[in-house]
């Protein structure tokens, strides 16, 4: 076993983490012995290639940030009156959206679900090894001061037109100054078309252009990002824990 066991460690040296793991299990099964040496060395990569996928997937969703990590579609709540379908869901994670640039809309009341199912799409996304990020739209202002204050605004900005997915949640709960619209725009540009963007929002679609402010950006904004749109509208009363309590309780005179 001393020969074995310098192999595992060189493997590990050489950063082959699940081949040595696999190798070592192999060692401990009595029945790894009836398999053929090809048939051996074929679970050996095969562990590898799905441990540094793993891997990858916890990275890019470490980077994505969203604010529902554990969020997976294969757990979305399709009960009646939401005004989704499952097969309909699945089926657009599945679909090459990504890489078709596509925007999402999800629209509904508060608390239908609309970031819970932003996010879902946006792990599943990075599950087929394409990276994401989770913007709030109403602190993005914020962020973006600060960029420009400390001259970062250039380099943020080219390493989102290149991330795959871009989550922008609760878009139109805020009002939009001179400064962060011009800046969504330049973000908006950057993707049309290339980059896949989902956008959540309470607000309706046909309110966006007033919601915006500015007619010009507004237009220049709407034409990019509804030019290759679909568009989910969430229905039903709000999931959160004790609301149906809340929405019962009697009012005060």
């Amino acid at each position: 076993m001393t020969m074995m066991n310098t192999t595992i460690a060189q493997l590990r040296e050489l950063k082959l983490a699940g081949f040595a793991q696999a190798l070592e299990e192999q060692l401990g099964a009595a029945g790894s012995a009836a398999l053929s040496f090809e048939e051996r060395l074929a679970l050996l990569v095969d562990r590898e290639v799905h441990h540094r996928n793993d891997r990858r997937c916890a990275m890019l969703l470490k980077k994505a940030r969203l604010k529902y990590a554990q969020a997976c579609i294969e757990d979305l709540d399709t009960r009646a009156g939401r005004g989704i379908e499952r097969s309909a869901i699945i089926g657009l994670a599945l679909s090459r959206w990504v890489d078709q640039g596509l925007t999402i809309s999800i629209n509904g009341l508060t608390g239908t679900g609309k970031s819970w199912l932003a996010c879902a799409l946006a792990a599943y996304a990075c599950r087929r090894a394409h990276s994401a990020l989770y913007l709030r739209v109403p602190r993005l202002g914020e962020e973006l001061r600060i960029l420009h204050g400390n001259g970062g605004f250039a380099r943020w900005l080219a390493a989102l037109a290149r991330t795959d997915v871009l989550v922008l949640d609760d878009w139109g709960l805020a009002a939009l100054d001179a400064p962060t619209r011009a800046d969504l725009l330049e973000v908006v540009d950057d993707r049309a078309g290339r980059r896949a963007t989902i956008i959540t929002s309470q607000l309706p679609i046909e309110h966006w252009h007033a919601w915006i402010g500015d007619a010009t950006i507004a237009d220049a904004m709407l034409d990019r990002l509804l030019a290759n749109c679909h568009r989910i509208a969430l229905k039903g009363d709000s999931l959160r824990p004790g609301a149906a309590k809340r929405a019962a309780a009697p009012k005060p005179p």
